[in-house]
């Protein structure tokens, strides 16, 4: 257990100071991005009695419907973040373009991408939900701003993390040394550190996939989970359990304290598209972090964080998690 005297904030200044691993700039950012994320879990947790439960009768650039809690948690990450100067400008699943930070604001060197809200269907019921961003560097010498310089593969990160809004708040977090987790302490008011140097376990008993879908899945994916349904008498030799949230940052989150395989992969419905997840506000933030806790992430043929990006709002296969499982599937589909 660590010290729980750490706050966020001491946990990134010595980060900054000590071990060279952040600039000022990105440390106030991401205070920043803590500081809504925190707003956005007391909207959270009001739930009925705060008015923000139910759809706002609006969809997204995906042609998703929209729920209330999407557009509070969507603009209150922009609010926040608009007038620090830390930021150029800011890219959400929630909207069709970039957002630039107005020009009464200064313009900072970083971009942020996020989903306000992950795994909005859980909203009404009470299930885990959560927000995921990242932070990219904008390219030197481009004036102005263009959606052009968020199109950088996920090894150009300089941050990522999730908040996860369970019994717990819950922010993890990487700068690239490791991950970090820090739980809301609400009489505080303030991030506290939990866990340094996240470990997620090579070998695992846990996938987790929507099996509604196996029907129309690809073969290398059927048989992966056929192999784990065989349990001990199968290939295996090992009896599996399966999970299933439907939020994928409580998926991630579960992998990332005790180990499992995540999976989202292509399938026949849509055949024309890569997958169903967001390769700049889902895949990209969630495999580094799975990658810097040593696990590992691919769309089946290769390394997520390698893939380059040609669109805002591109989509991508995701199979993350414990490293031997991914790199098992992965190599079915290389097979296949």
């Amino acid at each position: 257990m660590v010290d729980h005297r750490i706050s966020l904030t001491r946990y990134l200044v010595e980060q900054q100071r000590v071990h060279g691993h952040i600039p000022s700039e990105l440390r106030l950012l991401l205070e920043v991005v803590a500081r809504a994320c925190k707003r956005i879990s007391f909207a959270v947790n009001k739930g009925e009695l705060g008015d923000v439960m139910g759809s706002a009768g609006t969809e997204n650039v995906q042609g998703e419907v929209q729920k209330k809690l999407d557009i509070i948690a969507n603009e209150t990450l922009i609010e926040a973040n608009e007038w620090g100067g830390h930021l150029a400008a800011m890219a959400s699943e929630e909207m069709e373009g970039i957002y630039v930070v107005p020009n009464r604001y200064p313009q900072g060197e970083y971009l942020l991408m996020f989903d306000p809200l992950d795994g909005s269907s859980n909203i009404d019921v009470n299930v885990s939900i959560g927000t995921i961003f990242s932070v990219l560097k904008k390219p030197e010498g481009h004036p102005g701003v263009h959606d052009d310089d968020f199109l950088q593969p996920g090894h150009c990160q300089v941050a990522a993390g999730y908040c996860v809004y369970g019994p717990q708040t819950t922010l993890a977090l990487t700068v690239g040394d490791g991950v970090a987790m820090f739980t809301l302490d609400r009489e505080q008011g303030s991030f506290v550190l939990i866990r340094e140097n996240v470990r997620i376990p090579e070998d695992t008993k846990e996938f987790a996939i929507n099996m509604s879908n196996m029907r129309h899945w690809d073969e290398p994916v059927r048989r992966y989970i056929d192999e784990c349904l065989q349990g001990k008498d199968g290939p295996r030799g090992k009896d599996f359990n399966m999970r299933w949230i439907a939020s994928m940052v409580a998926d991630v989150h579960r992998i990332l304290s005790r180990g499992g395989i995540f999976m989202y992969p292509w399938d026949k419905r849509e055949p024309n598209k890569p997958g169903k997840l967001r390769l700049m506000y889902e895949a990209n933030p969630m495999g580094w972090l799975v990658e810097q806790a040593g696990g590992a992430a691919t769309n089946g043929r290769q390394r997520i964080l390698d893939i380059q990006p040609t669109r805002l709002h591109e989509r991508v296969s995701v199979i993350l998690g414990s490293k031997n499982e991914v790199e098992r599937v992965t190599g079915y589909h290389g097979k296949a």
